[in-house]
């Protein structure tokens, strides 16, 4: 049995969870009541991405030993990973009775409750975790979006700082601190941002829209089409990115490339009313008076639908 337990730890080591997998599956079997062995054979299952045979292997050890947290963790991860967060959050809550002062439980439970958009209860974990470790980045990160999410902005910008100061190249951190600066119309400092998170990774589109978008805010049209045209790149059917570059070619005077992009954003989402806007624009400014009233009643029609089911009046961008 111990020699099953040496393979299987120095499997895992090596990243190869099925044959980890059938060491501690053959160290249980010699010893049913092994915690290590069922503990190894549930962690290669939920590292190997085994995820029903993680499953069924916690919920027996769970059966057997309802007070240990750590398979009360495990089992909540498998069920995370199966797609049952409510199941993987009653477990999670009960290891962390069961072990209150572990900074793992708190943050895989947050990471439930950011899942299931529950930011307020994720943000109270991740209060708890870095309580524990203030200095794991991606806590204070994912602390930042809970808070922003829950419209404590001011504070989800001093998360994001923390975040950078611990690891400056921790991805996505620029990229939501210059999205908070953006909602507090901070446009400056939002595009300081996006351009720090891409010169770290270029393959982002939401970054190089967001980029695109703030920039156009500031009146920096050509700057905002080039953004806008890179973010479509990497995402072709963005309707919100085709819209913008229509604006921004609109403010350029370029009127037919303007009247394409629209009308390509409002192809992918007819029912997305600031392209019917801007369209109409760029129609009357063509000379096509009949296109642009038809485009400003559809405009018109898709703003009180949104208002009769209840929902925020769009704005035109």
């Amino acid at each position: 049995m111990e020699s099953a337990l040496r393979k299987g730890k120095q499997a895992q080591e090596a990243g190869d969870f099925a044959a980890a997998a059938q060491s501690f599956e053959q160290a249980r079997r010699l010893a049913p009541e092994n915690r290590e062995a069922w503990g190894g054979l549930l962690v290669s299952y939920l590292r190997g991405e085994k995820q029903a045979e993680a499953l069924a292997v916690g919920e027996a050890a769970v059966s057997r030993w309802p007070q240990d947290e750590q398979f009360r963790h495990w089992l909540g991860l498998a069920y995370f990973k199966n797609g049952q967060n409510a199941r993987a959050i009653e477990e999670l809550r009960h290891a962390e009775v069961l072990n209150p002062n572990e900074y793992e439980i708190h943050f895989d439970l947050a990471l439930v409750y950011l899942s299931s958009q529950q930011y307020s209860l994720a943000a109270t974990e991740l209060e708890q975790a870095l309580h524990r470790k203030p200095q794991m980045a991606l806590a204070h990160l994912l602390l930042g979006r809970a808070y922003q999410n829950t419209n404590r902005t001011l504070p989800a910008i001093e998360q994001f700082k923390s975040a950078l100061r611990l690891d400056p190249a921790i991805p996505l951190g620029h990229y939501h601190l210059g999205f908070a600066y953006e909602s507090l119309g901070q446009a400056v400092e939002a595009i300081s941002e996006f351009k720090k998170e891409l010169a770290l990774r270029q393959d982002s589109s939401e970054v190089f829209y967001q980029l695109g978008h703030a920039q156009l805010e500031t009146g920096q049209f050509a700057a905002a089409a080039e953004s806008l045209r890179q973010a479509l790149r990497r995402a072709p059917e963005n309707a919100e990115a085709y819209t913008d570059l229509g604006k921004a070619l609109l403010m350029l005077g370029d009127l037919p490339a303007a009247a394409s992009a629209l009308q390509r954003a409002i192809a992918i989402k007819p029912e997305h009313a600031p392209a019917h806007y801007q369209l109409a624009r760029a129609l009357e400014k063509m000379g096509n008076k009949t296109g642009a009233e038809r485009e400003l009643q559809r405009f018109t029609d898709l703003k009180k639908r949104q208002q009769e089911a209840g929902g925020m009046a769009y704005r035109p961008n």
